[in-house]
């Protein structure tokens, strides 16, 4: 199973080589051919289970960028699309960067990611997100000039939290939508995160399994809810459209929600609220297995 177990422990020091803002060169001709067939490898595999399954701004995306499985892309041919399209540029860091840095990178139009790859014997977990999640899961969702224009806000809003000390709460709202959000369509629902999108087997568990909870977006309600980093998402929360999450989220006041956030309490990770629309209510059998952990053990 593809999981990717995140430590949400970014490093604090500056990388050797490192620029300030902690971006280096991406080194496109250092890779080897191992690591491009890695690339097409993990490219082949989303393929061929994402359409009917991912949301159309992020088909549409892959398609605009070119992003088929012949290696590793280029950043710098990369840039000069996604530039064209939303003004967002890919700049290659060697890992999990602070946060005040992701915030920087964000609220100016750039996105960080790893210039690394997983191993081709672990195509399936990996313990911080690679090139392979950076930019196939992340960037064609930022053709989009509506989500492009959410991410940037997200990085304006995440330098206030900062100061608000309320980063917690906002870093769910990131989980919950960027990483693993579903959007609600005609056709049924269709995953947006990239959390989602770059994994073979929460592409299907997301969708399909009866296990966990998947309810409609609510930003107060998103940002009290707890997460699990090291599995498959107890709940997934659904936004009605891209224009919905942007503009809910632009056109809230964040200083006095997070007074509010800090006298309420966290909300379970597979508790449903009464006020919760409900779109599964989910068995949550998956968790009670012990999950990963079960299955890796069986």
């Amino acid at each position: 199973m593809d999981v990717l177990e995140r430590t949400d422990q970014p490093r604090t020091d500056l990388p050797k080589g490192a620029n300030p803002d902690w971006t280096i060169p991406q080194g496109f001709e250092c890779y080897t051919e191992t690591e491009h067939r890695t690339w097409t490898t993990l490219y082949e595999r989303q393929a061929e289970i994402l359409p009917g399954r991912a949301c159309e701004v992020f088909l549409h995306g892959l398609e605009a960028l070119d992003l088929r499985g012949q290696g590793i892309p280029d950043f710098r041919q990369l840039n000069e699309k996604l530039s064209a399209l939303t003004g967002w540029q890919i700049v290659a860091v060697p890992g999990l960067v602070p946060d005040a840095v992701f915030f920087e990178h964000l609220a100016n139009r750039r996105f960080p990611a790893g210039n690394f790859i997983r191993r081709a014997d672990e195509l399936d977990y990996l313990q911080e997100p690679d090139v392979f999640h950076d930019v196939f899961g992340h960037v064609p969702m930022l053709t989009d000039p509506v989500f492009a224009d959410y991410m940037q806000a997200y990085g304006k809003g995440g330098l206030r939290a900062l100061s608000f000390g309320h980063l917690a709460n906002l870093a769910r709202l990131y989980w919950y939508t960027v990483e693993f959000g579903l959007m609600e369509t005609p056709q049924g629902l269709r995953i947006y995160g990239a959390g989602i999108v770059s994994s073979r087997t929460e592409s299907i568990f997301a969708l399909a399994s009866e296990s966990p909870n998947r309810l409609g977006f609510d930003l107060e309600r998103v940002m009290r809810t707890l997460y699990r980093i090291d599995d498959f998402q107890q709940v997934y929360f659904v936004i009605p459209s891209l224009q919905y999450l942007l503009d809910v989220t632009t056109g809230t006041d964040f200083a006095p929600l997070y007074v509010k956030l800090a006298g309420l309490p966290e909300i379970p990770i597979a508790a449903i609220e009464p006020e919760d629309r409900v779109f599964t209510r989910g068995t949550q059998e998956y968790a009670r297995s012990g999950g990963r952990l079960h299955q890796s053990a069986a």
